[in-house]
This record gives C-alpha cells, structure tokens and sequence, in this order.
C-alpha cells in the first residue's frame, strides 16, 4: 500500500514516527510531505525518514498567510499525488482533505483539539476528510456522524510504556543532578487559534523560580525571547532528546498545551497555565479524571503559586503521581498501535470500530 503523511507540526513527528516505522516495516510505501514549523525538519533528518518539503519558507500566522500557504500546500500536495497516486493520506492536515475530495483518494484527519477549539480548521478540513479520528472525550460538533473515537491521547504514540523508555544517560548530557529539577516552558502562542490566549509572563516566571530554587535547579526551554534574569535558565535540549528530559523531571511548568499532556501521560505532574484551560476535552480529562496535572488559568495567578508550593512540597510525589499514571494507563490504549492496525487495514478496520468500538481495547 502506497500511504501519504503530511505533517505540519513537530508533535506530528512524535505522533506518527513509531506507525512508519511499523508500515514501512511491513513494506508498505511511505511518503512524507511537510512544511517548515519550528524544529519539525530538524527531528525529520535526525530520524533518516526521506521527506518532502512542500512550504520550505513556512508562513505567518495572520489570517492573509495562511490563506496563502494554505493555497501554496494544497497545489503542491495534488500535484504530488497525481504522480505518485498514493493509496490513503493520513494527517493533522487541511491539504489531504482538499487533495483527496479531488482525487477520491480516502483522507483520515487526525486531530485531539476540540472542534470548537479550532473552528477555522475544523471548517477548513473535516467536511472534505473521508473520517476523522479523535479521543473519545472530544467535542467533534456537526462531524462526529464521520468520528471514529478511541480511548487514548495522540501522546501515547509515542511515549506509551511499549513505545518509550526513558534513558538516565540522556538526561545526563544536560542535567548533571537528576534528582530533583524542575522543567518551565514558554510556547510562542502565535497561532491564529491562539487569538487571545495569554500565558507566562517573565514576571511571573521569576516568583516561580524564586519559589522552586530552594529545592532544586530551575530550567527554561522556550519558543520565545525572554529578559535577561531568565536567560541564565534556559536550556538548549535536542528535540530527540527532550522526552527523556521531560520524564525525570520532578515537576513540569509551563502554557504548552502538548507539553503539559506529555508530562501528563509520564506521570510528571504538570501546571498548565493558560486561558485554554476548561476548554480543550482531552486535557481536562487528564487532569481531572486522573489527577495527573493542574489547568489554571492566567486570571488566576495566586492559585498558580499556591499550586506550585503544594506540588513542591507533597509528600511521596514522585508515588503517587505514578500510580496516577498507572490508572490513566490500563484504561487508554496504545495510540500507535491502534492507529498501524487502523491504516492497514482500511476500510475494513472502520467497520470493525462500527461495529464494535470496543474493539480498540485489544491494543490495551
């Protein structure tokens, strides 16, 4: 089978890398269409995965830009599936919808955002996608009749137990003293779904290392530029290394939305601080089903610290916020599994989940 990834985005790396390992394994025949976005190109050429770079110059995040680029990715992506006539494409991605309308080729949209949440690409992509697949938890609006559901997080793709194992000699070649330290991120926040959103500011970056300092060594990884008094803490992590980071961290800080679930998923307690917070189903689930993190949102700022104090100072963290994880785990599956079972053997495995969605649990 002749399969197409677009990816846009590097948590599209770390979502699809362990399923085309297994396709390609089996000798199905890979394609990899990206565009430019952050450090995605740089985790592609460390992997070895040949791929193709439709929107090398990437775009802005004003609505003129990505009209544009949205333009500039549809063309490329047709005329590269009039040559190469691929089977299926497969993607967090607006083109593959456009593409395989044109071509009647089956696009499988797969997203963990809430309609809602990202209406201008809900809009854009679910009416054209053959099927969407999502969480169970999200809110998929007038598109769930075309929803195949699962009981999982697209971060257990990659860092599920059977996927992933954290290596002390990784975090080693950054972090001398493992025993207790403590992981802030800032993300840019540019995205035009991220209209209105406010995070961590240097101000408040600065109590919340005044707080933690006494306990252990504070570091910064960021999208963006910060005052000098923060500078000293940043970190410069490669990207293939920065799960193993993420998972001996005794604590994790931060307005990513995707970090925050990471942390999550490997039972590193999380503070989300953000205005998304309440809105996008996934993450709420996370935290309060399983207690594995804590949204709070910027109006809220004496409850982020309070937040922080309690965290630093609870007895048997490290125990308890793994058997929180262990709970979280016997009822979500292996995302990356599912997900290898579901492409090849398409359309027969969407009957499957018709049929019976509960199918899905023989991937626990």
């Amino acid at each position: 089978m002749k399969i197409l990834f677009h990816l846009g985005h590097p948590a599209h790396f770390h979502l699809f890398k362990n399923v085309i390992k297994t396709l390609k394994a089996k000798g199905n025949k890979i394609d990899i269409l990206i565009k430019k976005k952050d450090v995605l190109e740089e985790l592609l050429k460390q992997s070895g995965f040949q791929y193709l770079n439709i929107l090398p110059d990437g775009r802005k995040d004003n609505k003129l830009s990505i009209g544009i680029g949205q333009l500039k990715q549809d063309l490329k992506l047709l005329y590269h599936c009039l040559k190469s006539r691929p089977d299926m494409l497969i993607g967090t991605s607006v083109a593959i919808s456009h593409a395989g309308k044109l071509l009647n080729i089956p696009s499988i949209n797969v997203n963990e955002d809430d309609a809602d949440v990202v209406p201008l690409y809900a809009k854009l992509a679910y009416p054209w996608s053959s099927h969407i697949l999502a969480p169970n938890v999200c809110r998929m609006a007038k598109w769930k009749h075309k929803t195949v559901g699962y009981s999982s997080y697209h971060e257990l793709a990659y860092l599920h137990p059977d996927n992933f194992t954290p290596k002390k000699e990784v975090v080693l070649k950054y972090i001398k003293d493992i025993d207790t330290f403590f992981i802030l991120r800032f993300a840019k926040l540019g995205a035009h779904h991220d209209e209105g959103i406010k995070g961590i500011s240097d101000s408040i970056a600065l109590n919340i290392i005044k707080a933690l300092s006494p306990y252990g060594k504070v570091y910064i990884t960021s999208e963006r530029s910060f005052s000098k008094d923060l500078e000293k803490h940043r970190i410069n992590i490669n990207p293939s290394d920065i799960h193993h980071v993420m998972a001996y961290a005794s604590l994790y800080i931060g307005d990513s939305q995707t970090m925050a679930a990471e942390a999550g998923v490997l039972g590193v307690p999380f503070i989300r601080f953000n205005d998304f917070v309440g809105r996008i189903s996934y993450l709420d689930e996370l935290e309060n089903k399983y207690q594995l993190g804590f949204g709070i949102k910027t109006k809220e700022v004496q409850h982020l610290y309070d937040r922080v104090e309690e965290l630093v100072k609870m007895p048997n963290r490290k125990e308890v916020f793994q058997e929180r994880r262990k709970k979280m785990l016997a009822e979500k599956i292996d995302y990356a599994a599912f997900l290898t079972w579901f492409i090849e053997n398409y359309p027969n495995s969407l009957e499957t989940m018709k049929r019976n969605p509960d199918y899905q649990y023989k991937f626990l």
